[in-house]
């Protein structure tokens, strides 16, 4: 058996010796450039273009997912104030439960508009819609001294808001 003395090299960092390889690109990459994943060492281009595969959101998926989550969540803090200006205490178990239904409703329709599309920055802009859009009831009420109504208006944020999250960017809880 002969013995080949060739030393290689970081792909990013020429100065280095390395004796690793990614796994998919067979470039030679040092300690510092490998990716660990379950299956062996990656190089970070390589990364990158894996995650690039799984997002899949346009650009007008940013503007329909807000829009949407804005409108449904104003509607339903609309709703939780209104009734909450009825009920009084008992609208915390009422906002609790109306933050459970409309979290799922919420999330349906806006998977609907957006499509089933997928992207890490999509789904927190749509969870940022969540809260704009109950923003403007939670003002209001404060303005007119509705204690009441700006608690329940924040616990149906408060469990809405993280179910359209999971929901939307597909994880099963």
């Amino acid at each position: 058996m002969t013995e080949s003395n060739t030393t290689t090299y970081c792909y990013a960092h020429p100065t280095r010796e390395t004796s690793l390889r990614c796994k998919r690109c067979e470039r030679p990459m040092c300690a510092s450039c490998a990716v660990r994943t379950p299956t062996g060492y990656l190089c970070k281009d390589c990364v990158r273009s894996h995650q690039k595969a799984f997002d899949t959101a346009m650009w007008y998926d940013y503007l329909t997912g807000v829009g949407a989550t804005i409108v449904l969540s104003l509607i339903t803090s609309v709703l939780v104030a209104f009734i909450g200006s009825f009920i009084g205490f008992f609208m915390f178990f009422i906002a609790a439960g109306i933050g459970g239904g409309a979290g799922t409703l919420i999330s349906n329709i806006t998977l609907r508009v957006i499509n089933k599309r997928r992207s890490k920055p999509l789904f927190m802009a749509c969870t940022t819609g969540m809260v704009l859009g109950a923003l403007p009831v939670v003002i209001g009420l404060l303005l007119m001294g509705n204690i009441y109504g700006v608690i329940g208006v924040v616990i149906y944020l408060v469990i809405a808001t993280p179910l359209v999250y999971t929901r939307i960017s597909g994880i099963q809880l």
